[in-house]
Order: C-alpha cells, then structure tokens, then sequence
C-alpha cells in the first residue's frame, strides 16, 4: 500500500509538471494563437513526452481551460491577501482597494503573457471553456465586490454605488492599464503606474481627492 509520504511526492511532481505545461503552453499561445499551437510544441516547450500531455489533460483544450483557472485562480487569491492583509491592519476599505489594484499589477507584471491571453479570452464567446472563463472571472470580481459591500454597509461608500459594475469596472482598469502599460509604457515602473491608478480610485471611487 502506498504511504502518504510517497502519495505526496508524486502530488508534487504532478503538480510541478502540470506547472511546467501552463508555462509553456501560455508562452506560446501568446506567441502564436491557440489554433496554431500544437501539443508537440508544448511538450517540446515544457520538456517532456508528448504523452504526459495527455497523461495530465485530456486534449489540448482542457489544457488551456485549466490554465485559464489556474491563473485567474492565482489573481483571486492575491486580491483576496491583499484586502484580508488591510483588514488585519486596521485599515479602511478605500486602502483595501488600493492594496487590490496594486497586488493586480503585481500579478500583472508577474504573468503578462496569461493575462493578454486572459484579456482576449473574455471577447471570445465560441470557445468551449467559455462558461468556465466567465465563473473564474465573476470569483475575481467577487473578492472586490465584498470589499465595496462592506463599505457600503460601514458608510464609507455611497449606497448609490452599483456594486456589480463598480467591481468589474475595477478589475477591467487594473488589466486595461496594465496592459497598456507593459505594451506601450514599460519604461514606467510599478510604482508609478500603482500612483496613478491610486489616484483615481482616491479621487472617483472614495470621495477623497
């Protein structure tokens, strides 16, 4: 029988393969579109059999939808630390945000690649992985609708806020200036795009500016 140990290990090592093929897989989509991506250039890419492809996913299609929940996965729980690390902190919810939109660059920064191919998927409608795009970004969404519902409910935002919107039209700024960011101004640092979209959620969302 085996032991948990050996049961552990071989998680890890699945898991650390599985890692190597988003990797590989997200560079060269990015590179050169998802029709014309084939499994061999990905295995090839990752460093391992064709075969253990499939032995991971079924076809090259549930590849990319796990690597769509992988990584706005990753986006999630790096909002989530950041408005529970404020929260901890003392800190209001206008600081949450902003410590949101900052750990998004960050995230941003961290995976460019993933997030133009994640950012294009969202225009898309044909794609088999569709609905599970849409219920992995709607939990993106959700940590910062939390944050801007609880401020409603302490006073600190307006009750006229339109919740839903107000999050999504949070998270898309954060990607859309990001975007622009690596694309068209890279010679910008993290902390200057950070000030700027700071500024405006200081000024717009709370009132401040």
């Amino acid at each position: 029988m085996e032991s948990s140990s050996t049961a552990s290990q071989r998680g890890s090592r699945r898991e650390a393969t599985r890692q190597k093929l988003y990797e590989a897989a997200v560079t060269l989509i990015a590179e050169q579109g998802f029709s014309a991506t084939t499994v061999d250039e990905i295995a090839e890419r990752a460093g391992v059999a064709k075969g253990t492809v499939y032995y991971n996913f079924a076809s090259k299609s549930v590849l990319f939808e796990e690597l769509l929940r992988h990584g706005v996965g990753l986006l999630t729980a790096s909002l989530r630390q950041a408005a529970e690390q404020t929260a901890r902190e003392g800190r209001d919810r206008v600081d949450a945000l902003d410590a949101m939109i900052r750990a998004g660059l960050v995230f941003i920064d961290r995976y460019p690649a993933f997030t133009q191919l994640y950012v294009a998927e969202l225009w898309r409608t044909n794609r088999a992985w569709q609905s599970t795009l849409l219920v992995v970004r709607q939990e993106a969404v959700a940590v910062v609708e939390g944050v801007l519902r609880a401020g409603v409910a302490s006073g600190e935002f307006s009750d006229e806020i339109d919740v839903p919107l107000t999050a999504a039209a949070l998270v898309g700024m954060v990607l859309v200036a990001a975007l622009d960011w690596k694309a068209f101004q890279p010679e910008r640092s993290l902390d200057d795009v950070h000030a700027a979209l700071s500024r405006l959620l200081q000024g717009r969302v709370s009132g401040r500016g």
